[in-house]
């Protein structure tokens, strides 16, 4: 039986920060005060104890095994946020003889070429801007440069609603990929991918933490002349311990990686999560033009469902009443406008039925 606090909780469709497993809060809740009979919370713990080693390490090791990936990988936990990933990618991997190769598909990708163009050594390998972001760029449209150090690819862009079903074919170049708001949420072969890096708090647990996961023949040797905290080495060389860590958060990704591994892995979350899609699309697509999503079909992210109104005043009365029924953050972003739905691997199949219901509802009583 629902708690009186458990069930004054709604379905949190925010973009990120964002909702995590009931069952990831409560245990996290269990133990918050005395964390493995230390005597201390989970937060007052030294990064240097035996029992907060193991928390780090058993996280990394459940991250690696979701994702199918062997001991040539390894994971880093790092802050800054993923902008300041699009900083120490191309300061690591980029010159000016070896420029980084950027697909443009929304605004993320956008702010990550940018950081590479400052530096000098940015390149658009292909974008779809001109359109507004409503759909990937295919792997025909991508024109790799001939200098090209990688490619850096934003995987599902949280803004616009659109995720890439296929992997880019990059030959001998490296492939980098920004999965913050899909990361663990589908199976695929991640070893096509020399580095992946993503800001948690989208898909994987509370903000703080950037989970890096990189070749280590990437890893291992960053240029001298960069500041030591702008090195993949120094994180690689020393555990992520360099310095201390976001504790809490790393332990809470921890927790949502053996979460994930107890539903059955990547390929249960993707046939579940393209079922909780499928019932916010149809609502969408069977609502007579009442909605109209941003994205175009076959770039449909399963992750984020962007869609508008027929005016900007049904869309403020939409979000309002969305609230009423414990369907919080349902709002779009400024620059598309509209709704955006954010449905990560923790929002539970119900709260997609209740949206998609709310959904029904409302376009009856607003047509």
């Amino acid at each position: 039986m629902a708690t009186t606090l458990e069930a004054n909780r709604v379905y949190n469709f925010n973009p990120g920060p964002s909702t995590l497993p009931l069952e990831v809060l409560k245990e996290a809740q269990a133990e918050f005060l005395n964390f493995q009979n230390t005597g201390m919370s989970i937060l007052e713990i030294s990064h240097r104890a035996k029992a907060y080693d193991a928390v780090h390490n058993q996280a990394k090791a459940d991250i690696l095994e979701l994702m199918g990936l062997g001991d040539d990988y390894e994971v880093l936990f790092i802050q800054g946020g993923a902008s300041m990933q699009f900083d120490m990618i191309p300061m690591n991997f980029a010159s000016a003889e070896k420029r980084g190769n950027y697909i443009l598909s929304g605004s993320f990708a956008t702010k990550a070429y940018k950081e590479a163009e400052k530096m000098g050594v940015g390149y658009v390998a292909a974008s779809s801007k001109d359109v507004n972001f409503k759909h990937i760029p295919t792997q025909d449209e991508i024109k790799l440069s001939d200098d090209a150090a990688y490619l850096h690819v934003c995987y599902n862009n949280t803004i616009y609603g659109t995720e890439y079903h296929y992997i880019p074919e990059t030959g001998d170049v490296p492939l980098i990929a920004d999965m913050s708001s899909d990361i663990l949420s589908r199976p695929m072969d991640f070893s096509k991918f020399s580095l992946i890096y993503a800001g948690v708090q989208k898909n994987l647990g509370p903000a703080g933490v950037v989970v890096v996961i990189g070749r280590r023949s990437l890893l291992e040797k960053s240029p001298e002349n960069l500041p030591t905290m702008l090195k993949y080495d120094t994180f690689y060389k020393k555990n992520s311990l360099y310095n201390t860590p976001p504790a809490f958060s790393i332990y809470m990704v921890g927790k949502v990686a053996s979460w994930l591994k107890q539903q059955g892995g990547l390929a249960v979350m993707a046939e579940r999560n393209k079922k909780k899609a499928s019932l916010v699309y149809d609502a969408i697509d069977n609502s007579n033009g009442f909605y109209i999503g941003h994205a175009d079909k076959d770039s449909r992210s399963f992750m984020n469902v962007t869609f508008r109104l027929p005016s900007e005043e049904l869309e403020a009365k939409f979000v309002a009443e969305a609230l009423e029924h414990k369907l919080s953050g349902v709002k779009g972003h400024r620059s598309v406008g509209g709704m955006r739905t954010s449905i990560y691997n923790a929002m539970p199949y119900e709260g997609c039925e209740c949206l998609a219901d709310f959904m029904e509802k409302f376009r009856k009583a607003n047509s």
